[in-house]
């Protein structure tokens, strides 16, 4: 939840910086530019703050039928399209720390349970689909869901993705753990960067070089793959 409350503020950070003309931009979300992806972030942020908003809009995401997911992320864009993108930051510098509060008080007992339906593993219309436990949206997904995005949104504004170790680097090493079990194949890995490192698994293997944010953008389905990159890891 430490990682869940710095995303949260560097989000807000990243949009206070955003200029006019970069809200229109075209993020790699398929019809959604910078505007209608930071009111997906806030919906995502505002359905993690309460109980009663989650059920509201797993209530509406399920009547509207398809892919729940799909129906969600659309849900939570159209009801904050109107929002000027000032609204939308000073609704997302509000929610943000009560969301992490929210997701730090969930019972072990929950995060536990299996979510009652699958997940998709990456980002392609293929991807596998898995079962989650509970607790893995909360404590994982829900954090690296606005960092992959974060990454979106600085392209839209210009400017570059502010990384720390501290922060970035936890949590691009908490991908490459996953991936590296996902796989279970031998290899070398160096990934560049505030947020990089290097590892190894197993011997012999491939050695896989490149940037830190590259390498997660690939695994989530967002850039040409190949060898064990095409490996997908969810965000």
């Amino acid at each position: 939840m430490r990682l869940a409350a710095t995303e949260y503020d560097r989000v807000v950070t990243l949009l206070r910086a955003m200029p006019a003309e970069g809200w229109a931009r075209p993020t790699d979300c398929p019809g959604w530019d910078a505007h209608a992806l930071t009111a997906h972030l806030l919906g995502m942020a505002e359905m993690a703050a309460t109980m009663r908003e989650q059920l509201r809009q797993t209530r509406k995401a399920k009547k509207a039928g398809g892919n729940f997911l799909d129906a969600l992320t659309a849900l939570q864009v159209e009801e904050r399209k109107q929002l000027s993108p000032a609204q939308l930051i000073e609704r997302y510098a509000e929610v943000g720390p009560r969301a992490a509060k929210a997701r730090r008080r969930v019972p072990g007992f929950l995060r536990k349970r299996p979510m009652p339906d699958p997940q998709a593993a990456g980002g392609k219309p293929d991807s596998p689909r898995e079962t989650w436990a509970l607790g893995y949206l909360i404590d994982v997904i829900l954090t690296r869901d606005p960092w992959m995005h974060r990454t979106e949104l600085a392209a839209a504004a210009g400017s570059p993705m502010l990384l720390t170790p501290d922060h970035d680097g936890v949590i691009v090493a908490d991908v490459v753990a996953e991936w590296a079990d996902r796989h279970g194949q031998p290899c070398t890995l160096v990934i560049s960067g505030p947020a990089g490192g290097r590892w190894s698994f197993g011997s012999g293997g491939p050695s896989i070089e490149m940037d830190a944010v590259e390498f997660c953008r690939i695994l989530s389905g967002r850039g040409p793959a190949s060898g064990l990159l095409t490996t997908e890891v969810p965000f």
